[in-house]
């Protein structure tokens, strides 16, 4: 590679070494999901400005996800052929300027536009960033490693949506977009200097099993996975768990705000305090727990994901029906610690079943068949809405947590052999 693309030389890596990177990356995916969060806490002020309609707001909302879910593929694909170090960075620099040039929106349309480019630029992060984190961790560490770097995703939303909604409300709502925006980009070139490219398959080198097979064609790439029918359960999952997800990072501070009278900021940190601080301890605790289990048992972090949502369930359901606020707050607490299980897991348990070489395609696939499932959630939540209300609409997605659990809960009961295990230390147990 390319000396700029500053490449670790050896798989012999320091702790630090495995380490460090992911608090980059981290900080990289805060900004990725502070930056598409704001928008939500200032919505009653976009649709009071621009008069818009539940509906368009929801287009609003399902743009980002049809551009991200659209080239989803494709960065997965460049991201297995690439530097990911130079595509992460790009991406966060571009997605930033994005996120800027929304507060200089002055029509719907250049808002839809400003949020479908931002959708654009992160969709080329996720696949590069997966596929670095399972070169510097191998099995055993990986769900650990990957939950850690997940957790960004609930600070960065908490961030989001609270000072947004109040930087929104004392200062209008094109304040945040410039300060996120900015921060974004600063970060994208001090990481220039720092951030640093791993060797492809350089935490399964220490086998004499052969690791990564010669260079396949886009299409043996495609056959390989979409005849993996584990690749395509997994998917489906996602895709169903995704919808939900969204559903709440769309509608749940406009809900507050709503039903429970709360104020822009107050619905902004409410939405999002409770429900994603709950998820960042729940997605630690998965991350330890799944690699616990998959060290003792084949399906270990499928068992883990089933578990989460199956308890996350009610919680769920309880979020949209309670009219109480303490009520409401044990619910989203239990709702997001519970959630934060299976999402610790998600591209952990994939890699579980895909061979290294596939990995940013696999990665860029599952995230694009996901986001476009979960783009029609924010629509199909605004039309439920108007004819059943939009605390009945929240509660009924609980029906999709209890149907998605119970089928990740009978396959992994029932997977009899051990996912791809390619280190030393998984394949000698007396290697620690």
């Amino acid at each position: 590679m390319p000396s700029n693309d500053r490449t670790v030389a050896s798989p012999e890596v320091t702790i630090s070494a495995r380490w460090l990177p992911i608090a980059m990356l981290w900080l990289v995916f805060f900004f990725n999901y502070s930056d598409r969060q704001a928008i939500y806490a200032v919505f009653p002020l976009i649709k009071q400005q621009f008069h818009l309609s539940d509906v368009q707001l929801g287009i609003l909302g399902s743009c980002f996800m049809w551009m991200y879910a659209l080239f989803g593929p494709f960065a997965g694909w460049v991201s297995d052929r690439v530097s990911r170090r130079n595509l992460i960075l790009g991406s966060l620099i571009f997605w930033s300027v994005m996120t800027g040039a929304t507060a200089i929106a002055s029509s719907f349309g250049e808002l839809v536009l400003c949020r479908a480019l931002g959708g654009l630029g992160e969709a080329f992060y996720f696949p590069a960033a997966m596929s670095m984190i399972s070169d510097l961790h191998g099995p055993r560490t990986r769900s650990r490693a990957m939950s850690l770097h997940q957790s960004a995703v609930y600070i960065g939303s908490i961030a989001g949506g609270s000072i947004s909604g109040f930087v929104g409300e004392h200062y209008g709502w094109q304040a945040s977009f410039i300060l996120f925006g900015s921060g974004g980009a600063v970060l994208g070139l001090v990481l220039l200097f720092f951030l640093r490219e791993p060797v492809r398959g350089m935490s399964e080198e220490k086998t004499s099993l052969p690791q990564i097979s010669p260079r396949k064609t886009t299409a043996d790439t495609l056959r390989t996975l979409l005849q993996n029918r584990m690749v395509l359960f997994l998917i489906a999952i996602f895709v169903g768990a995704n919808f939900v997800a969204v559903v709440f990072l769309t509608w749940l501070p406009t809900f507050l705000h709503d039903k429970f009278h709360m104020s822009l900021s107050l619905a902004g940190l409410n939405g999002t305090v409770y429900l994603q601080f709950a998820s960042l301890l729940g997605v630690l605790t998965g991350g330890y727990l799944a690699d616990r289990l998959s060290s003792r048992r084949p399906g270990g972090r499928l068992l883990t994901q089933s578990i989460g949502l199956l308890a996350a369930t009610p919680f769920l359901f309880l979020t949209g029906w309670t009219i109480a606020v303490p009520v409401l707050i044990v619910a989203m607490i239990g709702f997001g610690y519970f959630k934060g299980w299976y999402e610790a897991n998600i591209v952990a348990g994939l890699y579980d079943f895909v061979p290294v070489e596939d990995r940013g395609a696999a990665t860029g696939i599952l995230n694009s068949i996901g986001w476009l499932g979960g783009s029609t959630a924010p629509i199909v939540i605004a039309l439920a809405s108007a004819r059943f209300g939009m605390g009945p609409s929240i509660s009924a997605t609980a029906a999709v947590y209890l149907c998605i659990g119970g089928l990740l809960l009978v396959v992994a009961t029932r997977v009899t052999r051990r996912p791809l295990r390619t280190t030393a230390a998984e394949l000698d147990p007396n290697i620690p």
